[in-house]
């Protein structure tokens, strides 16, 4: 060998062993929620203990969130490696051959320890699809001051009626207190998660057993009705653009009496060092309207691998990392342990120190297990799902439903021409799709 020859491979030798081996990059779609951007914060645990994996984070508003990723797996586009998607899109993408069986998580992800009404939506043929990343229902958070200083006390089961009355006697317009935040941001998973809950506790539904839509029955009538009489009466102005995270910031700076929504947000309003109103907060079960029905649905935000990666081994150990009880211990290591991701597994709350620093731990439980999504509805239904319908077109009809119902409560509309316009395009796209003739 020349001394040119051992000359050049010395110097690869050592550029070789100055540089790391090239890393494999995980490129995952997320939702802009309070959990999901403290995880991302936490990642150095999981990208020391794993160099050979580089993480690049897609973070999105919620609606924006779901078009992107239903686009890209529909088109097999292969932009991420890993997806936050819902308990909606779980089974049915996974019966379309979409998603990857999460099987080989690790010997120690315990998937028996998952909450069953989570994991039961998240499986298919007996093989999980997507790790619940936290999991929620719905419930009231309210202002305990402001119900006293009203002379009322909010009952741990509400009914719509008390929940008015509540509203009312606690909104103060003039010093920007409003009785009751809700969302009225359309989207299927926006507004008419809200309304589609609220809607199971008057009686209504979105079709019959023959997939008719029953928009134009009396029980939708009466939901969209109280629906508009909250929000108009006691809401916020501009209530028609406000989804979970504009509701969250009114909650948290004091202008909201009561907010029903999702029990994930919990941990957040009752974190002083975001919340103005940390130590006032009370929590109740979503409200029914006495028919075997409370107005909460059941949801989980999940991880979840499309089908055709080439990368389905990193990104295994990434999800079972994210979802793991090592990541509820380091969130809790972290920020304590009222702030970690709730709601997916049973040992957690089991855990007397979870239970000890969450006031809303057993409130948030009590919730999940209340929603039944195999039957959702006071009637019958040919449908599973509480705030939405397990179907693949409903993700059109809900948004273009949630839409109208939107522009009811801008005042663009009446009640009357929303719920008609809400029957007219269900109707159209299930004769479309062949549900009905």
């Amino acid at each position: 060998m020349t001394f040119f020859a051992r000359a050049l491979m010395g110097a690869t030798a050592l550029t070789l062993a100055a540089s790391p081996a090239l890393a494999e990059k995980l490129t995952i779609a997320t939702v802009n929620n309070g959990d999901m951007i403290r995880m991302q914060k936490l990642t150095d645990d999981f990208t020391s203990a794993n160099p050979d994996i580089e993480l690049e984070w897609v973070t999105l508003e919620e609606n924006v969130l779901r078009q992107r990723v239903t686009t890209d797996i529909a088109t097999k586009g292969g932009q991420y490696d890993i997806m936050t998607i819902g308990t909606y899109e779980a089974p049915i993408w996974a019966k379309q051959g979409w998603l990857v069986a999460l099987e080989g998580l690790g010997d120690d992800y315990d998937a028996d320890d998952l909450l069953p009404a989570i994991r039961g939506g998240l499986t298919v043929d007996g093989k999980l699809y997507a790790a619940p990343f936290y999991g929620e229902s719905s419930m009231v958070m309210y202002r305990k001051d402001l119900m006293e200083k009203a002379g009322l006390e909010m009952p741990d089961a509400p009914t719509w009626d008390q929940i008015k009355e509540a509203a009312a006697a606690m909104t103060d317009k003039d010093n920007e207190v409003y009785g009751i935040c809700l969302r009225g941001k359309a989207g299927w998973g926006e507004n008419m998660a809200f309304l589609s809950a609220m809607a199971n506790s008057y009686g209504a539904k979105w079709f019959d057993m023959d997939w008719k839509p029953q928009f134009d029955g009396e029980a939708w009538k009466a939901t969209l009705t109280d629906y508009l009489d909250l929000m108009n009466n006691y809401g916020p102005p501009g209530a028609s653009s406000n989804g979970f995270n504009e509701n969250l910031s009114l909650f948290q700076t004091g202008k909201c009496g009561m907010w029903i929504d999702a029990t994930v947000a919990a941990s957040f309003v009752t974190n002083a060092d975001d919340s103005q109103v940390a130590d006032q907060v009370g929590f109740a079960l979503a409200p029914d309207k006495g028919l075997g029905k409370r107005g909460n649905w059941l949801w989980a935000w999940n991880l979840a691998i499309p089908a055709g990666s080439q990368k389905v081994d990193a990104a295994k150990k990434f999800i079972a990392w994210a979802t793991s009880k090592d990541y509820l211990s380091l969130v809790a290591e972290n920020e304590g342990w009222a702030n970690v991701p709730p709601g997916t597994r049973t040992s957690l709350y089991e855990n007397q120190a979870y239970l000890d620093a969450a006031p809303f731990a057993k409130m948030t439980l009590e919730s999940i297990n209340a929603a039944d999504p195999q039957s959702p509805t006071v009637d019958e239904v040919p449908y599973v799902g509480v705030q939405f319908v397990a179907i693949p077109e409903f993700q059109g009809i809900g948004t273009a439903v949630g839409q109208q119902f939107s522009a009811a409560l801008a005042g663009s509309i009446t009640t009357e021409q929303a719920l008609a316009n809400a029957q007219n395009v269900t109707e159209r796209t299930m004769k479309k799709a062949g549900y009905i003739k």
